[in-house]
């Protein structure tokens, strides 16, 4: 086992009861602990680690000067509370964090009541402790000493008008809430758009920003005989340097910027607000996404999210690849495809690096745009592209294109309207678990008229999806693929145009048809294979569309074999569903057909290595040939067992 640091300081700490007695002297010596036991945990079980070491001083901070849990703290997104996990009697499992059975690596209700409100989406922080201090006034708890809310929301997330329509609606009931505007220029990617701009221009003019912090952001809370007096100097202020007056015209007493890292700032100002507020109140705070760890501060991400890595040299533990991963196989075809159509364009929200678009940003600047953490503004922003004549390739992760679902019912299906949709992280993602796994996509879209549902059954089949979608100007288009490398199939040089609404046969057999969907396709051959040790042969076929469905293809599997079995990556209601009513309204069931369908269970499944989630989904190829063997009415050697 990796050497420890040494922490007498944070020894102490198991809860924030724990940081009242402690001087500033012992909460300074607190987080310079409290940041080397994140980099020590973090590099033994990989992680989001630049965020956490941003907020370190805050979150010691607001533990320090806030009751928490009685007061609620709202961690924007959480992926950088591991700090607060470690602070909030959870260190003894930090060395858990994103493995099965441990930590999750956002912040859940079910772990500690220090998390009053799960996330891993962004932009949700200042609604859900707006909803706190409103239940709080409306005896909404049982207990009557439930105190303050405190939302910490990051600048990347401010792009998203979630944020906006909670401030909004705060600024207007007036209610006691403290927001943190956790300010480091980046969420993952460098943060885009007029917002970063104007809280650039917020700190721009340094010598003045003590000056600005008292005359302008403290008025509120000075006595009443000195409130004119700083009344007139921030309005002398006005025309030497930007003030927060956005918020205030939202409603908030703005105080900042202030710096972040500097405990001596935030510990007075905490203490301050805390005692005087009777509204709203934003605290800009400026901090360094990945502070104090110099490899963070040097990677381009600021170490977002890292392997297992070495505490001294940084260095990550990355497995070699056998094989292209699919997002980079998708992002090299829609530049290869890009370079021979100039309408072709790319939109990303936030995740130009995730989503493989900074590729495409490196050889088509002028036709990629990232708009921030806004999926629904770039749904329509794409759907915008399509009615102006241009090919948008919408690319975002399958759990994020759930928050844009409106846009697209609307937006786009109503209008067939040509938007090609990218649908990265399909099916189980492994470490980041429940929050960002890809399960409804299929469901959703193939419920809407006139959409093409394509899945990648591998990286050649992903390269002509990519092919397809170029291709296509019939009305919407959407292809999904999984997170991680591909199979390792040969690779064509250049993908195919599929004919729409058509699959393909892998291999025939007799007895029972497996009609796969998706990524599954290595875990079905695996699956025949052993089958094949008993003489049992089954029929593949690669469906490859979920809408249109292959009726022929479908219906000649059912015709043929005595049991039909569809496999996907995706919740009840989506490609088995389709097949099944098909199945229904022809009158197979009727002439005696064997039907299943595996799909992931109706449930949320917990972090774990991806491999382990399927086999908790009954996915896996063991799986697989259980339910064929089941069909069959043959016992398995697992059942014996």
């Amino acid at each position: 086992m990796e050497d420890r640091p040494k922490t007498p300081t944070l020894d102490r700490v198991n809860g924030s009861a724990d940081l009242k007695g402690l001087s500033n002297a012992d909460l300074h010596r607190l987080a310079d602990e409290l940041r080397a036991e994140t980099i020590s945990a973090v590099s033994q079980t990989g992680g989001h680690l630049g965020a956490g070491l941003g907020v370190v001083e805050l979150t010691v901070a607001l533990h320090a000067v806030f009751d928490t849990p009685r007061d609620r703290l709202v961690w924007d997104v959480s992926h950088q509370c591991y700090p607060h996990k470690i602070l909030t009697g959870r260190r003894d499992r930090i060395r858990t964090i994103r493995q099965e059975g441990g930590l999750s690596g956002f912040a859940k209700r079910s772990e500690s009541p220090y998390d009053p409100f799960g996330a891993g989406h962004s932009s949700t922080s200042i609604s859900a402790a707006l909803g706190f201090a409103v239940a709080r006034d409306l005896g909404g708890s049982p207990d009557p000493s439930l105190g303050d809310s405190i939302a910490v929301i990051g600048d990347g997330a401010m792009s998203a008008g979630m944020a906006y329509e909670a401030m909004n609606n705060a600024g207007h009931l007036g209610k006691r809430l403290f927001v943190i505007l956790n300010d480091n220029e980046m969420s993952i990617a460098p943060p885009v758009g007029a917002m970063s701009s104007y809280l650039s221009r917020l700190y721009a003019g340094a010598p003045f920003q003590e000056l600005k912090a008292a005359a302008k952001g403290a008025v509120g809370f000075l006595p009443p005989p000195f409130r004119e007096g700083a009344k007139r100097a921030k309005e002398l202020l006005k025309g030497i340097a930007v003030g927060g007056t956005l918020f205030e015209e939202l409603g908030f007493s703005y105080i900042g910027p202030i710096d972040g890292h500097d405990l001596d700032q935030l510990l007075p100002v905490l203490r301050t607000v805390r005692a005087r507020a009777d509204g709203p109140v934003l605290i800009h705070a400026i901090t360094k996404k990945g502070k104090g760890y110099e490899p963070a501060e040097k990677a381009a991400d600021r170490g977002h999210g890292v392997s297992k890595f070495n505490v001294v040299t940084g260095e990550q533990k990355k497995a070699a690849s056998n094989a292209p991963s699919y997002t980079k196989v998708f992002a090299q075809s829609l530049v290869q495809h890009a370079a021979e159509d100039e309408r072709i364009c790319a939109v990303t929200a936030a995740m130009p690096d995730g989503t493989g678009l900074n590729l495409f940003a490196e050889r088509y600047p002028s036709r990629c745009f990232d708009v921030g953490i806004a999926e629904q503004h770039g749904v329509t922003f794409s759907a915008g592209l399509a009615a102006g004549g241009m090919k948008p390739f919408c690319a975002i992760y399958s759990t994020f294109l759930q928050r844009g679902y409106d846009q697209i019912v609307h937006d786009v299906a109503i209008q067939r309207l040509p938007v090609r949709f990218a649908i990265d992280r399909a099916g189980l993602v492994g470490a980041d678990g429940a929050t960002h796994a890809g399960a409804f996509d299929i469901a959703f879209l193939s419920n809407l008229p006139g959409f093409t549902v394509m899945a990648a059954a591998d990286e050649a089949e992903l390269k002509h999806m990519v092919a397809t979608a170029a291709a296509h100007d019939d009305g919407p288009i959407a292809f999904r693929f999984p997170r991680g490398e591909g199979t390792g199939v040969d690779m064509p040089e250049r993908g195919e145009v599929l004919e729409i609404g058509k699959g393909r046969m892998i291999r025939r057999g007799s007895g029972v048809a497996i009609l796969n969907f998706g990524a599954r396709m290595k875990e079905v051959l695996e699956a025949c294979e052993a089958l094949g040790q008993r003489g049992i042969t089954p029929t593949i076929a690669d469906a490859r569309f979920a809408k249109p469905l292959d009726e022929d293809l479908i219906l000649s599997l059912a015709e043929d074999h005595d049991a039909l079995i569809t496999i996907e990556e995706g919740a009840v209601g989506g490609f088995g569903s389709h097949v099944a009513q098909l199945l229904a309204e022809r009158g197979v069931f009727d002439r005696g057909l064997k039907y299943r369908s595996m799909v992931l269970p109706d449930g949320f499944i917990d972090h774990a290595n991806p491999y382990d989630m399927y086999a908790s989904a009954q996915l896996n190829a063991t799986d697989i040939e259980d339910k064929i063997l089941n069909i069959l009415d043959i016992q398995s050697i697992n059942q014996r067992a």
